[in-house]
């Protein structure tokens, strides 16, 4: 059996003909972050998720630091998020110079826990930032419900979760602006790319000002920006890879059901919970172990097999000693520090074949058994 990497892009003779054309046409970039490949790109993803307007930028950070400088958040706020994710959720916000006040999660979804945010706000508070993580959406109507009644801005990070569905709707409507990656392991990719959905203008505006330096016309800087232009090749690359979402998507949940099928009766472990309400991406499948000294075990014994497995997130953020120093821990996160000693990753792209997950899930049971 050969080595089954975690994620691996899938890239077809499509997207090779696409970026020809952009090196053809010798238009490699535009001034304003805008071009010809890129508006095509935006246009696509944004008719995907349903939403109006689509801003492509050139990383998941990017957009999550944009997002953050278009609803104002700027030194001496404080903005909400899960301790459990990858550390470009908070880093983006100390990039405005806020403050990350670290929130547990759900021990079943690993997602942000809407009961732990009455105790986090503040007068600070200006933000929550939900992690649709691994793929599976957050509790959003109960995250919208409290930013309502406390008037903050909803940023939802996802990073992992094209194409999931949150109660019948599209991660990209469910916040006031979602924030998605398209670096090279995810479910689509442009390389390294980023794109904020939202379905109001006034983040729209602010957000393509922010891509180009701030600049309202060319060379008129109005507002702070940066040069987050996603190049024309990387565009070319995510337009192909949205008209090609639904299949991934579909081979993705294939995998993922084949999976819990062959799993779901090992008393050692459980496989990924996903409410009747959800449609997950299945960016990772994420087992849990009963027993945090199987984890490791389990980890060896199918690297050694060449299988690409993980430990997302193995350091949870408020664990690391430059986000301690930065950020606020208002209260023990039990659950975050349980989860994190317990998952374990498996691959299901669509890379990964029927076989391979047969054989995937026959040496977890038999290292299972050895343990």
């Amino acid at each position: 059996m050969k080595e089954i990497p975690i994620n691996i892009p899938v890239i077809g003779d499509e997207e090779k003909k696409e970026v020809i054309k952009v090196l053809e046409s010798k238009i490699l970039t535009h001034k304003t972050g805008s071009g010809p490949y890129v508006q095509k790109f935006e246009e696509a993803f944004r008719k995907f998720v349903g939403a109006k307007y689509a801003v492509a930028l050139n990383s998941g950070t990017s957009a999550l630091h944009a997002a953050l400088l278009s609803a104002g958040i700027k030194r001496g706020d404080e903005v909400i998020v899960p301790s459990f994710t990858f550390s470009a959720t908070a880093e983006a916000v100390l990039l405005t110079g806020a403050t990350p006040i670290f929130a547990d999660i759900n021990p079943k979804t690993y997602c942000i826990d809407p009961s732990q945010l009455k105790e986090l706000v503040t007068k600070k508070t200006k933000a929550v930032i939900p992690v649709h993580l691994y793929g599976l959406p957050s509790e959003m109507n109960e995250i919208r419900e409290f930013a309502e009644e406390n008037n903050l801005v909803v940023i939802g990070d996802a990073a992992q979760a094209h194409g999931a569905e949150y109660r019948g709707v599209k991660i990209g409507n469910t916040a006031d602006i979602e924030c998605f990656s398209f670096y090279a392991t995810k479910n689509i990719t442009c390389g390294e790319g980023g794109m904020c959905i939202t379905n109001r203008e006034e983040y729209f505006e602010k957000i393509k000002m922010i891509r180009s330096h701030g600049e309202k016309e060319p060379y008129l800087t109005v507002m702070i920006g940066h040069n987050y232009h996603l190049s024309e090749l990387s565009a070319a690359l995510g337009y192909v890879q949205t008209l090609k979402l639904p299949k991934i998507l579909s081979r993705r949940r294939e995998n993922a059901s084949l999976f819990t099928e062959e799993l779901e009766e090992t008393e050692a472990l459980d496989v990924p919970f996903v409410p009747s309400y959800i449609s997950h991406a299945w960016y990772l499948y994420t087992l849990k172990v009963k027993d945090n000294r199987l984890r490791d075990f389990l980890f060896k014994k199918l690297r050694g097999e060449g299988v690409g497995v993980g430990k997302y997130y193995e350091k949870p953020l408020h664990t690391i000693d430059f986000f301690k120093k930065r950020s606020k821990i208002p209260k023990e996160l039990k659950n975050t520090v349980n989860v994190s000693s317990r998952i374990l990753q498996l691959p299901v792209h669509p890379e990964v074949s029927k076989e391979q997950v047969l054989f995937i899930a026959e040496k977890v049971k038999n290292f299972l058994k050895k343990f």
